[in-house]
């Protein structure tokens, strides 16, 4: 038998729950609980295989605990909140499936316990939607970076700066005064504008808008 506990705010929403999960003869409801600080509790205290977790609810919420929870019990996300961000956030927390209410009958219900279970993710189609959308930005962003790391260094190679050179110029590129980069390299102000007298004359510019355009492949 899959023991699961049940934690949602709503009694009337706890009892279908758990009458369509103890119909099923494979999945026994061991617990509920109304609130994030009771689920915790009662997870440590009753060691559940698969806890179904909602997002909204008093004292603590579903975002708030997911992590700490996903380290006792499988979390499957059971909410009616079907937002990217909530199901990104959940998911990320530690959550191991997201259903939301709704979009599955009982049989989805138990097929989504015994597979968070055993292991495996379960995804209701909104949430795969979502999943699936965060990782093609994520791997667009990865790509974006990778080609953006790959232009600075050929800048940086192309230019000749020293590494201290480099590193004075990283430091304008923050937005820092010429007095916080002498302070935090250990230099006199003076030194630091020598340092960036040869820098524009090595990138062909004429101020430090111009070079940090340059340097960061802008311009």
């Amino acid at each position: 038998m899959i023991r699961v506990l049940v934690v949602d705010d709503n009694p009337i929403v706890r009892d279908a729950l758990r009458s369509h999960l103890d119909a099923s003869g494979t999945v026994l409801v061991v617990g509920e609980a109304g609130d994030g600080r009771a689920a915790l509790a009662a997870a440590r205290r009753l060691r559940p295989h698969v806890t179904l977790l909602d997002y909204r609810m008093p004292v603590a919420d579903g975002l708030s605990i997911v992590a700490e929870l996903a380290r006792i019990t499988a979390v499957l996300a059971l909410t009616s909140e079907d937002a990217g961000t909530v199901v990104s956030e959940m998911l990320r927390g530690g959550a191991r499936g997201y259903l939301v209410h709704g979009e599955f009958d009982p049989a989805e219900l138990v097929r989504a316990v015994t597979v968070v279970a055993s292991g495996r993710s379960w995804l209701s189609p909104a949430a795969a939607t979502v999943a699936a959308e965060a990782l093609r930005r994520a791997q667009e962003a990865a790509e974006a970076g990778a080609r953006a790391d790959q232009r600075h260094r050929e800048i940086r190679r192309r230019y000749g700066l020293t590494p201290r050179e480099r590193e004075v110029l990283d430091l304008v590129a923050e937005g820092l005064a010429n007095v916080v980069i002498a302070e935090r390299l250990r230099l006199t102000e003076k030194t630091v504008k020598n340092h960036l007298h040869a820098v524009f004359t090595k990138l062909g510019v004429r101020n430090r808008t111009e070079a940090v355009l340059r340097w960061t492949g802008r311009q």
